[in-house]
């Protein structure tokens, strides 16, 4: 088993409903500002990161060696909110993210117990050294942005979503679901792969 977030989505490939295909960037958008109200900060002090909370299990596990189950908890509730917005936005299943857990979407984090096995001085710099990580998301994104077009033409045409088109977005999502693990919410040492 890997120590690295583990990402699935359940890709609905036939039969796909094409009003809600070209009308998706409207739909998503009472659920996707549920989602962004966490990361909400109406004050000078920001103390999440797209609503996931960074600076309490940085601190823990500096000062203590101790990653807070409860943050963990939430991190992992959140993470799956916001892929399956994701899966639901880039055409990956038509069925509605739900508010709660669901069948679509399976975010797996690593076994890190009382966080024992995290190095205590490593996040301090995780998110220096995920640099190069970014930067190849950053292509991964576009190369996404393209295999949704291209899936979105699909489903309006054809109504179905090609299997080429689901691995790279999928794979996508996975990659920078293993670099918020990493580099933010600090649930592994482990380095990411730079495949998808």
């Amino acid at each position: 088993m890997s120590n690295q977030i583990e990402t699935e989505i359940d890709v609905t490939l036939t039969g796909r409903n094409r009003v809600t295909a070209f009308f998706r960037i409207i739909l998503v958008v009472p659920v996707a500002i549920f989602a962004a109200s966490f990361a909400s900060d109406f004050s000078s002090r920001s103390w999440s990161s797209a609503g996931l909370l960074v600076v309490p299990p940085l601190l823990a596990i500096v000062i203590r060696g101790f990653y807070p189950s409860y943050v963990l908890t939430f991190n992992e509730a959140l993470l799956g909110l916001q892929t399956r917005v994701d899966a639901y936005l880039l055409l990956l299943t038509d069925e509605y993210p739900s508010i709660e857990d669901n069948d679509v979407v399976s975010i797996t984090f690593p076994e890190i117990g009382k966080g024992e096995n995290l190095n205590r001085g490593l996040p301090l710099v995780k998110w220096f050294l995920a640099i190069p990580l970014y930067i190849v998301g950053l292509i991964y994104i576009i190369y996404s942005m393209v295999l949704t077009l291209w899936g979105w033409f699909s489903i309006l045409f054809t109504g179905s979503y090609p299997e080429t088109c689901a691995e790279g977005v999928v794979g996508t999502i996975a990659f920078w679901n293993r670099i918020v693990g990493y580099a933010f919410l600090l649930v592994s040492d482990e380095y990411p792969s730079f495949s998808l």
